[in-house]
């Protein structure tokens, strides 16, 4: 098992914990990552892009001039795609651009990207997480103590106080055990981690 240091809200080494490997020491599997990665991405898509082709386009029914005689090239319709006003080629349709990964495919992936945080010394353990009301200032100093930026804290239940006091600091987003996807994971470069959410992590993905 890999042993991670605990920190208290001021930045101080308060013990170490042992993080299950059937989550935080797992295979990394790089092409699930990727494949979790474009999913989300590809799933956020609204696919509403359109444009007329020249079958859509009002006008251009009538031929612009006879077919020989004039020495202008050939001409059927002013709605051709080289004509100025003319439908597009190959036009854009409104789609669907969304696909499905398998449930373990999608597990294996976190796990990956959880495992990979741990290995780099990019993953941290906090006691407790707790403010007695919504304080920017409050998480600036927890996160100016763990001398992390762009961070993802991972809060566990009743933290309404913490992910208010994160709301408006650039940078630094929240989640819970049961929220947390590959791409949020990915794109901070630090994980934070209360105990209770790593026990959290570990029921609901071990």
């Amino acid at each position: 098992m890999a042993n991670v240091s605990v920190y208290n809200m001021e930045g101080a080494e308060v013990g170490k914990m042992e993080l299950s490997d059937a989550v935080f020491g797992v295979e990394i599997k790089e092409n699930l990552v990727h494949q979790a990665v474009v999913l989300q991405l590809a799933n956020n898509r609204q696919g509403t892009q359109k444009a007329k082709t020249r079958s859509e386009v009002r006008g251009g029914g009538r031929k612009p001039w006879r077919q020989k005689g004039t020495g202008h090239a050939r001409q059927g319709s002013t709605r051709a795609p080289q004509w100025t006003g003319g439908g597009v080629v190959f036009a854009p349709t409104p789609r669907d651009y969304s696909f499905k990964m398998n449930r373990k495919e999608k597990q294996a992936a976190l796990k990956s990207v959880l495992t990979s945080k741990v290995q780099e010394n990019k993953f941290l353990v906090l006691d407790e997480l707790k403010f007695d009301a919504p304080k920017t200032k409050e998480m600036k100093k927890v996160i100016d103590a763990l001398k992390v930026e762009k961070a993802l804290v991972i809060v566990g239940k009743d933290s309404d106080n913490a992910v208010l006091s994160a709301r408006n600091l650039e940078g630094v987003a929240t989640a819970s055990a049961e929220t947390i996807n590959v791409y949020d994971l990915l794109k901070y470069n630090t994980v934070i981690a209360t105990k209770s959410s790593v026990a959290a992590i570990e029921e609901v993905y071990a």
